[in-house]
């Protein structure tokens, strides 16, 4: 297989030689990095450009729609139906595509789900795309069930950083709202990506009126003596997670529950395309955030695009529209054919999300189908 991804990639690019990093005789276990050229920055081509001059330089991956949690906000309580493993990206396409997708200026990938370290050829994926010139961050994020034992050979292969989803610090509400035991595990992870080094560790909490905002202070302890940015997340609506605007805690809540209990409270310079606002407090070793979907959307610095695990492209995580590159690229279009989808679709993305009781009414999928 790592000889097939090999000539795919030279025939399709024809730019680089992949084959000292995806050599056939290399154990799918043995993650250490091939010796490459230090990346150059690459000019971004219009492909990545919206028509309000936004350049898009994240790509999000969804490896898999499956899941090891149930989590009321992504999951509906009976399940979701799985896309046949047949119409699902493979190994190949996903390098693939996302060779591509870097070729023309992205240099951020962060791989989602579902759950991406259920998929067996993880390691794989990180060693392939960590080595695609041009990529500078290699990004990931998991629930953390089964994480820990993973991580030392997927930092290896190329893993920079590292987002964990926590919803509660209380095992009992772990369990009612995932639908599964595993809590103990998860904060295993958190502690072995400290220990390996990852910089901030980032702890991604869901934020709902009635179940965990009675927590936001426990979880802003954590910051105190560890190097945790703990992001707090306004609900959102996808299908099947029931929400309701009265399970929404706004930004200006939480941040007023934070400023009470603790002093000292700064905020960070944020990049123009920060999803979250990053504040620090006095004393503390780590940091604290807010993603304001909701209330205060940051549409207007939106950098980011989204390759779903059956290979369908989203420009927008709350805009209904998707593109297929999974059936043009089996039918053998090459790669301007490929740009001339995105590009097209890039260039239909609107200038804001619709609000969030609009969004609430449009149809959207679930989101273990679109990606973490």
């Amino acid at each position: 297989m790592r000889l097939c991804i090999s000539k795919l990639i030279k025939w399709h690019r024809g730019l680089r030689d992949f084959s000292s990093a995806i050599a056939p005789n290399k154990s799918p276990s043995s993650c250490q990095k091939a010796l490459t050229d230090t990346p150059k920055d690459k000019p971004s081509s219009d492909m990545l450009t919206d028509s309000f001059g936004r350049l898009h330089t994240y790509l999000r991956i969804s490896l898999t729609e499956r899941c090891n949690l149930r989590c009321q906000y992504c999951m509906p309580a009976e399940g979701s139906e799985l896309t046949p493993s047949p119409q699902l990206l493979t190994q190949n396409e996903i390098v693939l595509l996302a060779n591509l997708f870097v070729s023309c200026g992205v240099t951020k990938i962060r791989l989602t789900g579902g759950e991406p370290t259920i998929r067996k050829d993880i390691e794989d994926i990180c060693l392939q795309l960590s080595n695609l010139s041009g990529l500078k961050t290699l990004a990931m994020t998991t629930n953390g069930i089964t994480l820990a034992n993973k991580l030392p050979r997927l930092k290896e292969c190329g893993l920079s950083l590292l987002n964990i989803s926590l919803d509660t610090l209380v095992p009992a509400k772990f369990e009612f709202m995932t639908r599964r035991k595993g809590h103990d595990r998860v904060m295993k992870s958190i502690y072995a990506a400290i220990e390996l080094g990852y910089n901030p560790v980032k702890v991604n909490c869901v934020v709902m009126r009635g179940f965990n905002d009675d927590e936001i202070c426990d979880f802003v302890e954590l910051t105190r003596e560890k190097p945790i940015n703990v992001r707090f997340i306004e609900f959102m609506p996808f299908d099947g997670n029931v929400w309701n605007v009265k399970k929404l805690v706004p930004y200006s809540e939480m941040m007023d529950i934070v400023g009470k209990q603790f002093t000292g409270i700064k905020r960070i310079l944020d990049d123009p395309t920060e999803t979250a606002k990053n504040f620090r407090i006095d004393g503390h070793q780590g940091t604290v955030s807010f993603i304001t979907s909701m209330t205060e959307h940051f549409c207007a610095g939106c950098n980011r695009l989204r390759l779903l695990a059956d290979g369908n492209f989203k420009v927008c995580l709350f805009g209904p529209s998707e593109v297929g590159l999974r059936d043009p690229l089996r039918s053998g279009a090459d790669d301007n054919e490929l740009k001339e989808i995105i590009g097209a679709a890039v260039k239909r993305k609107k200038a804001a999300h619709a609000g969030m009781f609009d969004i609430a009414k449009t149809p959207n999928r679930p989101m273990v189908h679109i990606g973490g």
